[in-house]
This record gives C-alpha cells, structure tokens and sequence, in this order.
C-alpha cells in the first residue's frame, strides 16, 4: 500500500479543500436559476446593485421604489414606481418579504411565485397569459426608506405649505371645460368621459384581464407619459392594488373593448395632494388621459365585488 509522505497530504488535503469551497461559492449555478440564489422561505433573488446604505426598510416604513413585473422569460407586464407602506409577511415568500431583504439604493430581482402573488398578495385570480404553476420575476429598486413618523411629519409639513393650492387647480379645471367647451356633466367623483369611439359588449369588471394604451397629458396638451410612444401597451387584473389611480379605475370600468375614450381626472382621483412618486406630476394638477381598451379578457364573475356602479 502506498504510503503519503506529509507534503503530499498536505497537498491532497489542499486539493479537497479547494474543491469544496469551488463547489460550496458555485452551488447557486446548480440550481434552476444561474445567478440566482434561494432565499430560506424558498424564492430566489440575485442583488444587481449595492447601496451605500444600511437603512433597510421594516414593516410600517414607507419605501418609494421602481417595480417591474415580468415572466419567467423576461416579458414584462407592469412597470412604475409606487410608494408603499411595507407590512409584515403574510406569508413565506411574499413580496413584503422581498422589500424588507433590500436598503435605500439596492436593486435586487427576485423569483416568486405567480400563484402567491396574484391570490394571496393581490387577491385575483392568476393572468391569463400566466399558469398557476408559474414562477415570476419581480425587479425591485429602491429609492427611498422613510419611518412612518418621517412620512407623517414630512407630508404635513408639505401640505401645510401647498394649502391653497386646491382651490387654484379647481379654478384652472374650470376655466379648461369652458374654454374647450365641454358640455357633458363630471360623474360623482369628478371624472369626465367623452367617447372617441364606441365599444362592443360587457364594460369591464372586477377580475378582468385588460390591456390597454393609454397617453397622459396636463391640462396646458404637455404630454407626461405614453404607451404608445414606448411601443407597449399596459396589461393587469382590473380593481387590484398597485395597478392604477383611483380616476383611471373608475375610467376603465366604463369602457368596453375597442372603446376609445379621453378622461379628465380631477386631483382628487388622480394624484392627489402629494402628486406622483415620480414628482412629474405636481400636487393638484388635474390630468387627462387618452385611453384605448385594446382586449378585455372576462375573469371570474362576482356581482357582489362589482365596481363598475357609478353614477
């Protein structure tokens, strides 16, 4: 039998070592997802950006923070930035859980499943274009942490000084429906709908899979935003959270396939007192967007969830 002098156990020993470290760093890339690796509750993430920050959020912090959801293969089905109160995970896997792994300027994506998110996190049934056996990539940047008590105290600072704001943007609404001669009545919320092109069949209910083109625009014809102009129309489960304002679910609930319509939202419905988390919108500034109901998918029908009941 062969006997090893003490170089060359130690050199065999270095040998084993430096393979089982090679395979312990490597063992995200034996997994499903290369790059990626699995977090204790089971979804994967890969971190693409390092902040200089440790202020990670906790639950009731408030986080400002770009979010992009797409498929497994990358085709993206929503895009924005939101401010959020983050809350507890509700359960193991959740999206509050993706928030609270990342501080102020880490962007991270994560792998979550699609089933969770739509039922548990959104409380809707699973897209269409999706199956309930689906995973899905979730892109988080995060922008901004703030405590609850900084939010509170910095929004009442900035409401204080904006006060008389309210008023102004109500005289300048004013004096665009006369000037552009708008003859039909504002809904109870405010909202004014006229009709470009009429629609066929059912308006669009709770649950509804839509998609939709969309321009937005100020009051002075300055545009803000466009799907068209980008190439991409926009497509998510009608009367969900973290979809759209409140003045654009109430227009789109309105609307059948094929319609084409041009809303006026009123702040109010729109953006509010805070204007947009993107700060391209002011506080109260009135909006108007331009909207085309390209495909309405019918989803699960409930009349007791009906939303679409507006005066």
């Amino acid at each position: 039998m062969k006997k090893y002098t003490n170089i060359e156990n130690m050199n065999r020993k270095l040998i084993l070592l430096l393979i089982s470290l090679f395979l312990l760093n490597s063992c995200d890339y034996f997994t499903n997802y290369p790059g990626y690796k699995k977090s204790k509750s089971g979804f994967y993430y890969k971190l693409e950006k390092f902040g200089e920050s440790n202020q990670k959020a906790k639950p009731g912090d408030y986080i400002t923070a770009d979010i992009l959801y797409s498929t497994i293969n990358d085709s993206v089905f929503f895009e924005g930035r939101r401010k959020l109160q983050i809350t507890d995970p509700s359960f193991p896997g959740s999206i509050d859980e993706c928030f609270l792994m990342l501080a102020q300027d880490e962007k991270a994506t994560f792998i979550i499943s699609a089933s969770d998110f739509f039922t548990k996190t959104l409380e809707t049934t699973v897209p269409q274009f999706l199956q309930s056996s689906d995973e899905m990539k979730v892109t988080i940047d995060i922008i901004e942490v703030q405590t609850e008590n900084n939010y509170y105290r910095e929004k009442e600072a900035f409401l204080h000084w904006i006060e008389d704001f309210g008023d102004y943007e109500k005289v300048i609404l004013r004096q665009f429906i006369e000037q552009e001669k708008i003859v039909i009545s504002p809904t109870s919320t405010g909202l004014f709908h006229l009709v470009i092109k009429q629609g066929e069949g059912e308006s669009v209910q709770m649950g509804d899979t839509v998609t939709v083109h969309y321009e937005g625009k100020f009051l002075n014809g300055k545009f803000f935003d466009s799907t068209k102009r980008r190439n991409s129309p926009f497509q998510f489960v009608y009367g969900r959270k973290w979809q759209v304002v409140a003045g654009l679910e109430e227009a789109i609930g309105r609307m059948k396939a094929g319609e084409k319509s041009i809303f006026i939202l009123p702040s109010q419905i729109g953006f509010g007192e805070t204007g947009s988390s993107t700060g391209i919108i002011p506080p109260y500034t009135s909006t108007i967007f331009e909207v085309e109901l390209l495909e309405l998918k019918k989803g699960p029908r409930d009349k007791s969830l009906d939303l679409n009941k507006y005066d």
